[in-house]
């Protein structure tokens, strides 16, 4: 099978190679090798509890018996997709309606996903890619989110999981990550900087690669794009606009595709606009939309700073950025930027409002669409916003 012999082969040799350019993570660990501060990063979304339905336990222990019929663990592993992620909740936002006086007004709730992000279907589709294809060990850089959606995903199939983080970041997920057997390394530099070791020893060892930006960014854009099809599901037809945070933009050019898709078939009357949000001046997709260049460039490294408000947001190099950045012109959407403070707010008023907890990094698309219509009173029609993260 591909990658699983290998992989075994290479597994010991494995630590020796990454702590040339890692330290293995320690739980508690604030400080990394060099003795400085690791950014806290406790904002961050939290996972179901129980994480998956009691009722699914057979189908767990089958999925992840790496003794029986790859058939039998696959059907298993289908069901336990079929039962957990996707068909997430779209409700009416009838009070954030009257307060900012455009209707109507809808929100796509991510958080209820078993680890409480959107993250959850990419992760589960590339596993169970990963389960087909004979793959015993998946790999993926992450900040936090990513990172737990895949190891848990990964857990329930029976497959290994290498998760590399950026060393100075120290994320509340680490515990869920580590819990479901997953090896944890710290990657000197960022999150860029993760991904490329990620990359690198999943080409050396044939792993699976389930980083954004690679041969898998179809399989990435497919699961996306049953967002589409589950609005399409609850309204009939497409909406007028699409609201979203963005970072590497792999979400909002998987809606996109999900709705082109829709729309070829005759099942809806329009494409909707792509409205994007992301953190002040600390994202390519959203400085090419507003200097209206052709294409993402890559931000000075230096001059990017996390928070714990706008990490999910933020990346010098958005990987599919450029896909994101047409899916935005090619409908007459927008993309704005949006302060910690802004999102904090909003992210309250959602709270208070619809009552929905969700991550203040969410809540960028919403402030890109409220602040659009202050400026250009926007028609009354059908808006939905995606939000992405139940907040901890």
């Amino acid at each position: 099978m591909v990658g699983s012999q290998q992989g075994k082969k290479d597994a010991s040799k494995t630590d020796v190679e990454v702590n040339k350019k890692t330290t293995q993570l320690s739980q508690t660990n604030t400080t990394n090798r060099n003795g400085d501060e690791i950014l806290s990063l406790l904002d961050g979304a939290s996972s179901q509890v129980p994480t998956i339905a009691p009722e699914l336990d057979l189908q767990r222990k089958v999925a992840a018996n790496t003794t029986l019929e790859l058939e039998e663990r696959l059907e298993a592993f289908e069901d336990i997709i079929d039962s957990e992620i996707g068909d997430t909740n779209l409700t009416r936002a009838r009070n954030i309606e009257r307060e900012f006086g455009l209707r109507q007004i809808y929100l796509k709730f991510e958080g209820s996903t078993p680890t409480g992000t959107q993250k959850d279907r990419i992760a589960f589709s590339q596993v169970r890619d990963a389960l087909r294809r004979g793959f015993d060990t998946i790999t993926v850089a992450t900040c936090g989110n990513y990172g737990a959606a895949v190891s848990l995903a990964a857990s329930l199939a029976g497959l290994e999981c290498i998760i590399y983080i950026p060393e100075r970041y120290h994320t509340s997920r680490i515990k869920e990550i580590t819990d479901t057997g997953a090896k944890i390394f710290r990657v000197a530099g960022d999150y860029e900087n993760a991904v490329e070791l990620s990359q690198e020893m999943a080409d050396k060892h044939e792993y699976y690669d389930a980083n954004a930006g690679g041969a898998n960014t179809p399989l990435q854009f497919k699961a996306y794009g049953e967002i589409a099809s589950e609005i399409y599901d609850e309204l009939r037809d497409a909406p007028a606009a699409i609201a979203l945070p963005v970072s590497n933009g792999t979400t909002l050019a998987g809606i996109y595709k999900g709705f082109i898709s829709l729309y070829r078939r005759g099942k809806t009357s329009r494409i909707p606009k792509m409205v994007a949000g992301s953190s002040y001046g600390k994202n390519p997709i959203i400085q090419a939309y507003l200097k209206n260049t052709p294409a993402c460039e890559d931000l000075m490294p230096e001059k990017i700073h996390e928070t714990p408000v706008n990490e999910p947001l933020i990346n010098w190099r958005s990987i599919d950025g450029d896909y994101a950045l047409e899916s935005i012109r090619n409908t007459g959407g927008w993309a704005a930027y949006v302060s910690d403070k802004s999102m904090m707010v909003h992210s309250k008023i959602i709270r208070e409002r619809e009552g929905l907890s969700v991550l203040p990094a969410s809540t960028a698309g919403l402030i890109s669409l409220l602040d659009k219509h202050r400026k250009e009173p926007l028609p009354n029609d059908r808006y939905v916003v995606v939000l992405t993260g139940r907040r901890a």
